[in-house]
């Protein structure tokens, strides 16, 4: 899937470095994700949630909280105050680019922080919250901080460990983190939450997704990260908590009125990337694109994959609707169908046929399943997949007529 880097003004006159990751195809909503206590944009959770998002059609903005990663100003001073002011930036920034409601996603400290955001962001602004090893108590996260934190309320600055890594926090930074209650917050919160939380999870407890979970009205769910670490580093942890939260979005984020679900036919339209093209029919929709050997970014079938996948369905479903109809044994068929895109040179009739053009053929190999079929049978059966209407079509005479569609 494509990924922007997009640059994100703040009101304190410094900017946030993102990256929006893209559907392939349309969008039909947009989400924010909020990263862990310390991490980056570039956090396994902030990584794998964003494109699982994006593979739904809902584009992810997985941003740098001030002071981390790509982005400006001091970590050490900002605060809890400065990530929800952050968070509001964003959510800002989204929807003056997607003009709808979108979807708040927050990991560790990040949960906290769009919980408490969404206030900000707008009531119409929000269409639903998710979270993942969300601490109900802010303060919880000082916790994790190796350092003397009662000089630095002293003296008003401090050098401290987080992570393994090495600050300076001002005393600002301890206050505004002290000062919030969050589950007063959450309880003000009108909008669908969804928190996600590891049972063993040694860094914020069980205890705090209980909390949340009370505090919160509905429509709220829970949903248990067994075998989880906080972090979700394992691969298996992230992609299910992404799964998840997609899956749970969708109901949130429906398909937008605008997407092209013709009556006849299919429509297609380009989406983003190089070649990422979505296909629309009467009741479904379907990515198209080209591999990454070809420029593209492999997130759907190839043009002539859905060429040789059509001639594939109709035989298969050709041969088994006459053994149905037959009441023959047939269990089942396995139909592969390759493109050969010069064949001239394997044909006695490609001489008269070539007229100067070029030959191409589509290979399909046919394989039956049912051991009760009698040899007969399969002759026949195999005979009736050159009936197949797409079969004909290709063979046929097809002319393409080609029209000026209706532009907006």
């Amino acid at each position: 899937m494509p990924t922007e880097t997009i640059t994100i003004a703040t009101d304190a006159g410094h900017d946030l470095k993102g990256s929006l990751e893209l559907p392939t195809g349309l969008v039909r909503g947009a989400a924010l994700f909020a990263h862990c206590f310390t991490c980056t944009r570039q956090s396994k959770a902030a990584v794998t949630v964003a494109r699982a998002l994006a593979k739904e059609g809902i584009a992810c903005l997985r941003f740098d909280f001030t002071g981390l990663g790509g982005s400006e100003g001091e970590f050490g001073r900002a605060g809890f105050a400065a990530d929800v002011a952050d968070l509001v930036a964003a959510g800002r920034n989204l929807l003056d680019r997607f003009a709808q409601p979108i979807l708040l996603v927050g990991h560790s400290l990040g949960g906290a922080a769009v919980l408490a955001a969404a206030d900000d962001i707008g009531f119409d602004g929000v269409a639903a919250i998710a979270t993942i090893a969300a601490p109900s108590d802010v303060p919880h996260v000082l916790q994790r901080i190796e350092g003397d934190l009662d000089a630095i309320r002293e003296t008003g600055t401090g050098e401290v460990s987080i992570g393994g890594r090495n600050f300076a926090l001002s005393r600002d930074f301890l206050e505004k983190v002290e000062s919030v209650d969050l589950l007063e917050e959450v309880a003000r919160l009108r909008r669908p939450l969804l928190f996600l939380h590891s049972p063993t999870d040694a860094i914020v407890g069980i205890e705090n997704a209980s909390a949340l979970f009370a505090a919160a009205k509905h429509p709220k769910s829970f949903v248990s990260l067994e075998g989880a670490d906080h972090l979700l580093l394992r691969e298996t942890d992230a992609q299910f908590a992404a799964s998840v939260i997609a899956a749970w979005a969708t109901r949130y984020l429906p398909l937008r009125d605008d997407w092209p679900m013709p009556e006849e036919g299919v429509v297609v339209k380009t989406g983003h990337g190089k070649f990422g093209t979505e296909v629309h029919t009467r009741t479904h929709h379907l990515i198209a694109d080209e591999p990454r050997s070809y420029g593209g970014d492999d997130s759907g079938p190839t043009p002539y994959d859905l060429l040789t996948a059509a001639l594939g369905t109709c035989t298969a479903m050709t041969m088994k609707m006459y053994a149905d109809r037959k009441g023959w044994p047939l269990d089942g068929v396995t139909v592969q169908v390759t493109h050969e895109r010069d064949h001239a040179g394997h044909c006695d009739h490609a001489k008269a046929m070539a007229d100067g053009k070029r030959i191409q053929a589509l290979h399909r190999r046919i394989a039956l399943h049912g051991e009760s079929l009698d040899e007969e049978q399969r002759q026949r059966i195999v005979e009736i997949a050159d009936k197949c209407p797409v079969h004909q079509t290709l063979e046929g005479e097809l002319h393409i007529v080609t029209s000026k569609y209706e532009s907006d």
